[in-house]
């Protein structure tokens, strides 16, 4: 499955669209999946970078009361950070501080798909391109064009996360699990 859709993004002359396409086909069926471990398994096998953060922003603009309007970008995913909500139909017998360590989960596996798409080694940065004109752009070692959202300081992040850990101490009080702490150091 993984396959197939990883090659139904490549074939389009446009895999950005055809991702974004896939992904508004695919996350209703996310919604219903039972289980994190389930969710995760699919999420984490995914063979293409662009359909997983599709998704994934998919699954945050959902938890958003607001959504979001920028493309993504770093901007958005600390928007996410700060305005998404862990409180997802399916989670309902979840504890709360694992709802909190899923959506940090997924906020990092966003982070790193969206930097593999955009930044990280020369034939990945180039996701969002055709495949014809992906080699061109490799062959001529353009670089990646960033979104106007990618721009934002070391500031920027520390007041997000600073904001989240304020929202999550009111939920959940002091000390946090270790598995939270682990992952909003992974994270910042």
């Amino acid at each position: 499955l993984q396959r197939m859709l990883s090659i139904a993004v490549e074939v389009d002359k446009s895999p950005n669209c055809s991702s974004c396409k896939i992904a508004d086909v695919i996350f209703p069926f996310i919604l219903n999946i039972p289980l994190r471990s389930q969710r995760e398994a699919f999420l984490n096998t995914m063979e293409s970078q662009l359909l997983r953060c599709k998704l994934l922003e998919l699954l945050f603009q959902h938890s958003c009361d607001v959504p979001a309007t920028l493309p993504l970008s770093l901007a958005k995913i600390l928007y996410f950070l700060s305005h998404s909500s862990v409180l997802l139909h399916y989670q309902d017998e979840t504890a709360t501080w694992q709802r909190w360590d899923e959506m940090l989960q997924y906020l990092s596996l966003l982070l790193m798909s969206y930097q593999n798409v955009t930044l990280a080694f020369p034939l990945a940065e180039h996701l969002r391109s055709s495949l014809n004109d992906r080699v061109d752009l490799i062959i001529q070692k353009a670089k990646p064009r960033l979104q106007d959202g990618d721009d934002i300081s070391h500031l920027d992040v520390q007041l997000k996360i600073e904001d989240f850990t304020s929202r999550m101490q009111q939920v959940l009080g002091q000390p946090f699990p270790l598995e939270i702490t682990e992952k909003l150091c992974m994270l910042r």
